[in-house]
């Protein structure tokens, strides 16, 4: 693993740690907050983000571990190594910032922060992917 890719790894092992919290969080307000629980719009869009976060931030780092053995420009590994982490930020943010208001019956315009997440990942990785396969030939 290059200098690069480790110095990245570091960001999302460290911020793993405040997903969990996260799942505490929503735990406790599904529990002990009527508000959280009387709008499943809300329960189901911030259960998505949090799920999000956490899976996106272990792609991060399995993405990591394989950039390195592509046949792909500097410019591009750069672009393959902040897909993933950029993805885990901009998808979950999407989910928890449209339905901040515990009235909420739909999400606002910031859900659309979740299809450019989205987009970004999946540019991401099929270059990675392409990278990869011209490596094996």
């Amino acid at each position: 693993m290059s200098q690069e890719s480790r110095r990245i790894a570091g960001v999302p092992l460290v911020v793993l740690p405040t997903v969990m919290i996260g799942g505490i969080s929503l735990v406790s307000a599904l529990l002990w907050e009527p508000a959280y629980a009387a709008n499943p719009l809300r329960q189901n869009l911030w259960r998505a983000g949090h799920a999000h976060a956490g899976v996106l931030l272990i792609l991060s780092l399995v993405v990591l571990r394989y950039v390195d053995e592509t046949r792909l420009s500097e410019r591009a590994k750069w672009f393959v190594r902040l897909a993933a982490p950029s993805a885990a930020i901009l998808m979950p943010l999407a989910f928890f910032l449209s339905v901040l208001s515990p009235a909420a019956r739909e999400p606002n315009g910031l859900i659309n922060l979740a299809f450019i997440g989205a987009g970004v990942l999946a540019a991401g990785v099929i270059i990675l992917g392409v990278g990869l396969l011209k490596r094996a030939t």
